[in-house]
């Protein structure tokens, strides 16, 4: 019944297996959903998505392959399947209270409920607020946004307030998690989940279930054990490139600086001006007057840290190759100078640009940092950034 759906998956680019597809048949035949379109999406996408970067080509081959399913009501599936009438009036004395029923049946039952908005729609000319009739806002009124009816029908509201809509008739809007797209924080989270070494530290405050299992077994008590909690020990050194052509760029680094704070326990973060010198900055502010000799790091954070460069690398050839190349300052030293002792010092190095990937080989100063860095350059995507992580673990 579901092999078009499971084609279709697989057409669109989703990494589907048989085992995944079974999994799916198991939860239906369990009863997981029933005659419930919205859980009949959640289940699918829970079992046959193992990867969020594929949400989006889910959405659309789920689309394409039910296109319409929305569109069957209540009364349908009541009609095909044959109910008693008696059995469903008892079905709605155990679910509904007396003066939901009594509103209900005072309007005459989901058909005449549809009935019911076609005509108001057709004799409505304008907005409406409040009220218990016309279709609007606040009210009462079967039909609407922000009101209240036990059986209502919810027409431009973004969110349910009291989840007791029959129908929801606002357009869904899936963001892209696509592998090419620009990242937002929580994209960029997914990403840099996989760079993690986990490690046991701190107070023991974690319950520790299968040691407590066992040494209840053991001694024949409750024995409780608990433990560390398990905590993501990588160490992070970021470099953030700011102003100048890096100013298009702001939001996205913005939130890659909100990922990474969220994601590692321990992250030492500084600013730089298109290439590194002999000092970079915490604050961009204080950018002048307190400055931190480069060299105090490279002597200060261990070969473990992770070193990670942000910058879109476009500047001139000469502010990397040359002494006295920098545009704001006298550089006694190129920056190529300091990019790699940078590298040398920090073997676990990567190089993130926000500039599309089609853009390098048209800048010479990319082609230069792509060079000193050992090719080890990502897009700003979340495909490049997954790669980038890897890069990281080896």
């Amino acid at each position: 019944m579901f092999l078009r759906f499971f084609e279709t998956l697989r057409a669109a680019g989703v990494p589907v297996s048989m085992r995944e597809h079974l999994a799916f048949l198991d939860g239906l035949a369990a009863g997981l959903v029933t005659y419930d379109v919205e859980g009949f999406y959640y289940l699918a996408r829970a079992a046959l998505v193992k990867d969020e970067r594929h949400i989006d080509k889910f959405d659309r081959a789920f689309a394409a392959t039910f296109e319409g399913l929305e569109n069957i009501s209540t009364q349908d599936i009541l009609n095909a399947m044959d109910l008693p009438d008696d059995w469903l009036e008892k079905q709605a004395e155990k679910h509904l209270t007396p003066e939901e029923r009594a509103e209900i049946e005072a309007l005459g039952g989901f058909d005449k409920l549809m009935e019911t908005l076609k005509e108001r729609l057709k004799e409505q000319q304008g907005r409406h607020q409040g009220g218990s009739k016309w279709i609007g806002t606040a009210g009462t009124s079967p039909f609407g946004a922000h009101g209240y009816n036990p059986e209502g029908v919810r027409i431009g509201q973004d969110k349910s307030r009291h989840q007791r809509a029959v129908k929801v008739w606002d357009k869904r809007e899936f963001r892209n998690l696509d592998d090419g797209v620009e990242l937002g924080t929580r994209n960029i989270k997914v990403a840099l989940k996989r760079l993690r070494a986990w490690a046991r530290d701190g107070a023991h405050d974690e319950l520790d279930l299968d040691d407590t299992i066992l040494s209840t077994a053991k001694a024949g008590y409750l024995d409780v054990k608990v433990r560390p909690e398990r905590r993501n020990a990588v160490k992070v050194l970021l470099f953030l490139d700011v102003g100048g052509s890096m100013d298009p760029h702001i939001k996205v680094v913005e939130e890659l600086f909100s990922a990474a704070r969220s994601e590692f326990r321990t992250l030492e973060h500084f600013y730089f001006h298109n290439c590194l010198y002999e000092g970079v900055w915490k604050d961009n502010r204080r950018r002048w007057n307190a400055v931190t000799p480069t060299m105090d790091l490279l002597n200060t954070y261990g070969p473990d840290y992770r070193c990670i460069f942000v910058g879109d690398a476009s500047m001139s050839p000469y502010e990397i190759a040359y002494a006295g190349g920098a545009n704001e300052h006298w550089n006694e030293e190129p920056g190529q100078v300091w990019l790699e002792r940078a590298r040398d010092k920090w073997a676990s190095h990567l190089w993130i640009n926000p500039l599309p990937r089609a853009h390098w080989d048209h800048t010479h100063s990319v082609r230069m940092i792509r060079e000193i860095f050992d090719d080890r350059m990502v897009p700003m995507t979340l495909e490049g950034l997954s790669a980038g992580m890897k890069l990281l673990t080896r």
